[in-house]
């Protein structure tokens, strides 16, 4: 892969003696779990528990970065200033940052490797003559990986939503963190019926925000795009009925075809008994 600079990204540097243990009680990602070299996906719920803020988070010598971005970035760090209280803290931003990816070296996404297209995150400036971004949108839309902004807005998705749960994002094992008491119980109730999709039409699809309808009746909104493919959330049970029963799928007036990733393990419930199973 050639490298490839990505825009209007940011970083938020947490160090001090408490900052691990101020994370940890924070967002969905297990640091206890998180290696040197690895960068995994994250998030900062509200109580209620949908996503407030997403980035990928990483370890930065002693301390932690958190990637994000820059239209999120200032939120972030007032928010993860108000939890800091009286801690040993210290936060710092970096926005708009430099950040960039290839093949190999830096840090390890854990997203695409998830999904069997190793990439690797790098926070220093780019090489001369890095790509530009569109080759990034296409592999992360190939991948199912959502994120916010271009596939959901904050505040409207819960963590299952958008695959946290399979992607090494969200953690049912640690202690509590903001949220936790909602995704936890959608975990063990099996409550998820959003889920990302891959999308693939007839025809160039539409902008995002389209609504996928089935007879008419929405079933999801159409996220990022990229000629023909692109990632939507939508209700699995609905999309396994209309699949069962041959009805079309549209996208504004495109016939598309939705598919679950392959990595997610996931399959659409064809039935109303399956989805409650």
């Amino acid at each position: 892969m050639q490298p490839i600079a990505l825009p209007d990204r940011a970083l938020i540097s947490i160090s001090g003696k408490d900052a691990e243990a101020l994370l940890q009680n924070l967002i969905t990602t297990d640091l206890d779990q998180l290696q040197a070299g690895e960068a995994r996906p994250g998030a900062l719920l509200t109580p209620q528990g949908k996503i407030l803020f997403d980035f990928v988070v990483s370890r930065d010598g002693d301390g932690l970065r958190l990637e994000t971005g820059t239209e999120q970035a200032e939120a972030l760090l007032k928010r993860l200033t108000m939890y800091k209280l009286r801690a040993d803290v210290a936060l710092s931003l970096q926005s708009p940052a430099s950040v960039w990816i290839s093949d190999e070296g830096g840090y390890r996404d854990t997203r695409f490797e998830k999904a069997g297209a190793p990439l690797h995150r790098h926070y220093d400036v780019a090489p001369a003559g890095a790509g530009e971004a569109t080759g990034y949108e296409d592999l992360r839309i190939a991948s199912g990986i959502a994120v916010a902004g271009a596939d959901y807005p904050l505040q409207d998705a819960f963590p299952h939503d958008v695959l946290l749960d399979l992607n090494g994002g969200l953690s049912f094992k640690k202690g509590c963190y903001v949220g936790q008491e909602v995704v936890s119980r959608m975990q063990h109730r099996g409550t998820a019926r959003r889920r990302v999709v891959l999308v693939a039409g007839d025809e160039a699809l539409p902008e995002s925000g389209t609504p996928i309808t089935v007879n008419d009746r929405p079933i999801g909104t159409l996220g990022s795009v990229s000629g023909r493919n692109g990632l939507a959330i939508v209700r699995i049970d609905k999309a396994g009925e209309a699949i069962a029963d041959g009805k079309p799928i549209l996208c504004g007036g495109t016939a598309v075809t939705l598919t679950l990733p392959g990595w997610s393990g996931l399959s659409f419930p064809s039935t109303a008994d399956e989805a409650s199973a």
